[in-house]
C-alpha cells in the first residue's frame, strides 16, 4: 500500500508542477508567474524526491519479500531503472537548477531576470509524468518474462 500511495503522490507534485510551469508561461499577470516560479522553485524537489525515494524503498522491499522478485521480472527491473534515474535526475539536474528559476521568478518583478531558458522547464514534469505513466502500465499489464537471472 505505500509504494502505491508514494507513487500516486509523486506523480500528483508532478502534475503540481505542470500546473506551475504552464502558469509561469502563460499568466499575462506578472505577480502569478513570479509566484509560480519562486513556488517551484522552493517547494519542488524536496516533495518530489522523498516520493521518489519512499517509491524506491518500497519498491525494493515489495522485490525481496514477494514471488516478484527484485530482478526477477523484466518489468520490476525496468520499474526499479526508472525510479533511480528520476530520483538521480531531481538531485543532479532538477535541485541546482532551483535557485537560478528563483531568482527568475523573482527577477520578474523588478526586471532583472537572469538569463535562463525557461522554456526546459516544460522537460521536467512531461518527462516525469511520461516515466512514472509507464511504470503504472508496467505494474498493472506486468508484460515481458522472467530476466535470464529470475528462473533460479
Amino acid at each position: 500500500m505505500c509504494h502505491i500511495v508514494a507513487a500516486g503522490a509523486w506523480i500528483g507534485i508532478d502534475v503540481i508542477v505542470a500546473v506551475l510551469v504552464l502558469v509561469g508561461w502563460f499568466a499575462d499577470d506578472l505577480g502569478q508567474r513570479s509566484l509560480a516560479y519562486r513556488a517551484l522553485a522552493q517547494f519542488t524537489v524536496a516533495p518530489m524526491l522523498a516520493a521518489g525515494l519512499t517509491c524506491l524503498l518500497s519498491g525494493v522491499l515489495l522485490g525481496l519479500g514477494t514471488k516478484w522478485g527484485l530482478l526477477r521480472y523484466w518489468w520490476v527491473a525496468v520499474k526499479l531503472g526508472l525510479n533511480v534515474v528520476l530520483c538521480t535526475v531531481m538531485v543532479t539536474v532538477l535541485a541546482p537548477g532551483m535557485p537560478d528559476l528563483d531568482r527568475y521568478g523573482a527577477g520578474l518583478l523588478t526586471g532583472a531576470t537572469p538569463d535562463l531558458r525557461i522554456a526546459s522547464m516544460f522537460f521536467p514534469p512531461a518527462v516525469s509524468l511520461t516515466a512514472l505513466t509507464f511504470a503504472v502500465i508496467l505494474a498493472v499489464a506486468k508484460p515481458w518474462g522472467l530476466t535470464r537471472g529470475g528462473d533460479k
